[in-house]
């Protein structure tokens, strides 16, 4: 088949010299190869930019002061010459057949403008990886189809990808507005869901062909964050899902999502930050519900070291299949 398909591939790096090399070496074993490779330092205080120039005239590297992975993201977006834009964290990796998978249904699907796809969730501590939703689950919900009708719906059925595993023409990025610089968490999501009010249908790759590595310290992309870094990206997409006309499509997915941010606080004793989002979004969650983290709060480290201790047990007996960073101490 011709080389048509041009793919530029961005990745933001800050303080990434631990691991940089890893993903630099992954894409560059691709069996279908990017046109254009791109790594935008973030002002790193570390080797990142040494570990890159070494790579020579195969990577391109751009640097800025430190501003951001949203502002590192659009730097690699808005210099590249590539039409389709794939993106790779610093801390992160491909399986060797990832571009090729993508652009065939691409390829075979050409109304589509982005894909994503399922991947592998590695835990460092742990020595252990496992898929995020397994490929026969995910060829269950796409039916005879290679891709999801509405990705909002994709979130809902965990088949949202994530940043590793999107590949998006860049004109759609740049109608979509970029990803928003100074937004403290879920700056990919929150371009994810703009893009998915004008263009529902995204493409999706059952396979796992990527690796999201849990638990990596000082990894820009995957920290909690203040109560109202949830609080307002759910605000703001009510307002622009409404103005899409896509907020019946967009609640479940916001329902979903801080289910998830709660859970997670239960493990830092975040008691007055759990009771402060369910206010906020007192529609979002049943009586019952409500009344079940009401009691939860009620001691909060007490039930933050019961959630420790029965992740301790699940992860030592092997019975969750889906693999998470272990939850952190409470910092005194």
């Amino acid at each position: 088949m011709e080389n048509t398909f041009h793919i530029t591939v961005v990745i933001p790096a800050y303080n990434a010299a631990s691991h940089i090399e890893r993903a630099i070496r992954s894409v560059l074993a691709q069996t279908y190869p990017a046109d254009e490779v791109i790594v935008v330092n973030d002002g790193s205080a570390d080797q990142t930019s040494e570990i890159v120039r070494q790579f020579g005239s195969r990577v391109r590297l751009i640097e800025q002061a430190n501003a951001g992975v949203s502002a590192a993201r659009n730097a690699g977006i808005q210099a590249a010459a590539g039409q389709w834009i794939a993106f790779l964290d610093a801390d992160d990796e491909w399986l060797p057949n990832h571009l090729e998978k993508h652009r065939t249904l691409l390829s075979q699907n050409p109304f589509l403008v982005w894909s994503t796809g399922n991947f592998l969730t590695c835990s460092c501590l742990e020595k252990r990886q496992a898929a995020f939703i397994t490929p026969q689950y995910a060829k269950q919900v796409l039916g005879a189809k290679q891709y999801l009708e509405d990705y909002l719906v994709g979130c809902q059925k965990e088949m949202g990808g994530c940043s590793d595993t999107m590949i998006i023409q860049r004109r759609i990025l740049m109608e979509a507005g970029l990803f928003a610089v100074g937004v403290a968490r879920g700056e990919d999501l929150d371009l994810w869901w703009r893009i998915a009010y004008r263009h529902p249908q995204v493409g999706y790759v059952d396979e796992p062909t990527a690796i999201y590595h849990v638990g990596v310290a000082g990894s820009c992309t995957k920290k909690m964050g203040e109560v109202a870094d949830y609080i307002n990206p759910i605000r703001r997409h009510l307002e622009l899902s409404g103005q899409a006309g896509r907020q019946q499509a967009f609640v479940p997915v916001a329902q979903q999502y801080t289910r998830l941010w709660i859970r997670s606080m239960l493990f830092d004793a975040r008691s007055g930050d759990i009771r402060r989002l369910i206010s906020e979004f007192p529609t979002f969650y049943s009586f019952g519900y409500k009344v079940c983290i009401h009691l939860l709060t009620l001691f909060p480290s007490l039930t933050a070291a019961g959630c420790r201790i029965i992740s301790k047990v699940v992860r030592t007996l092997h019975l969750r299949r889906r693999l998470v960073a272990p939850p952190r101490k409470i910092k005194s």
